[in-house]
């Protein structure tokens, strides 16, 4: 019996090494994890508050303040109210500590949440910096924290969609092209691009189907917060899950290893993982971090979602995001088209 065992054991080890992608896969994982987040987040902030600073003029008052240690200053926008509105919004949910605004006139006028055991010290710290000549208005705003299954929820669905896109049509295609299935299907009238865009709806249908399942059944669990529109965030997650197949289709062009597909689509996958947002915030990462993440289309799926889930945002405030998932769309969809081989 013995024996018997060994021969098995020796026969499953030398698969493995036999693989050579899922060993070196195997190596280059961890290793590319913890260099990610050395370089993500090397800086470490020692911030314990977080203010929205909306500034028109630069009071005596703004500018003492603004030398506290440990606390982290966010620009806001003024050009429309609008800005604003959002980051009042935030601070009912504890994702701000204050906001303050700053006017011409020596005028000085802060919101706080009044539950917000921070915002009661970082208010202590505002008057106490308070110029003499300075004139403060306070206003107060009452909201309910935002737990972090709430902020994570649009993450686990948006990371949902990329695995269900990745390997339900990119591997999926690899393997009907080793397979001869594709062989035989050139054969018929079909075209690449007729082929390629009814593997895209099709899978759009069953991960949508997955996605709705899911949301309602977290949704009955967990009870997370949702003060945007549904039919905004089911249109968000629509378009995100066609830029992820169309993604996959780039991968799955030419490619007849099944190995190399499942190490390509890994190493498609796993920086999207941990640069789009999925379990933790870039707001303390590194600004070149930040700005390399926006070329993930799985970092617009879920800033649009989150935005939708847990600010309220409407279509006309994640454009951005559902413009560049488009653009993103059709360039991939072409470059699939273009390079795809039937064998």
């Amino acid at each position: 019996m013995l024996k018997r065992i060994l021969a098995i054991f020796n026969t499953r080890n030398k698969e493995f090494y036999r693989d050579t992608a899922a060993l070196a896969w195997s190596f280059a994982f961890p290793f590319l994890v913890v260099i990610g987040f050395w370089f993500a987040f090397s800086k470490g902030s020692q911030n314990q508050f977080k203010v929205g600073v909306v500034s028109t003029s630069q009071t005596a008052t703004l500018t003492a303040f603004k030398k506290i240690d440990y606390i982290e200053f966010v620009d806001i926008p003024n050009e429309n109210r609008e800005s604003i509105n959002l980051a009042i919004g935030k601070l009912k949910r504890h994702q701000y500590d204050m906001i303050v605004e700053s006017n011409s006139g020596n005028s000085i006028q802060y919101w706080i949440n009044s539950s917000s055991p921070k915002g009661y010290l970082v208010e202590k710290f505002l008057l106490g910096s308070r110029a003499s000549n300075d004139k403060i208005s306070q206003q107060k705003v009452e909201g309910k924290e935002i737990r972090y299954v709430d902020w994570l929820i649009a993450g686990m669905i948006a990371m949902n969609l990329m695995f269900g896109a990745f390997f339900g049509v990119g591997y999926t295609i690899v393997r009907y092209r080793k397979s001869g299935v594709l062989k035989r299907l050139k054969a018929t009238p079909l075209t690449p691009f007729e082929f390629l865009l009814a593997q895209v709806f099709s899978r759009m249908v069953v991960m949508m189907g997955i996605s709705s399942i899911v949301f309602v059944g977290t949704h009955l669990i967990v009870h997370f917060q949702m003060l945007g529109s549904y039919l905004d965030l089911f249109l968000v997650t629509a378009l995100g899950s066609f830029c992820l197949i169309c993604m996959s289709l780039v991968v799955a062009a030419r490619i007849s290893s099944e190995e190399f597909a499942n190490g390509l689509l890994n190493l498609l996958s796993w920086p999207m993982m941990f640069l789009s947002g999925v379990w933790f915030s870039l707001e303390g990462a590194d600004p070149m971090v930040k700005k390399f993440s926006q070329i993930f289309p799985l970092t617009h799926v879920i800033d649009a979602s989150r935005a939708i889930m847990t600010e309220g945002a409407t279509l006309s405030m994640v454009s951005y995001n559902l413009v560049t998932l488009a653009i993103m769309s059709a360039v991939f969809l072409l470059i699939g088209a273009i390079l795809f081989r039937w064998e």
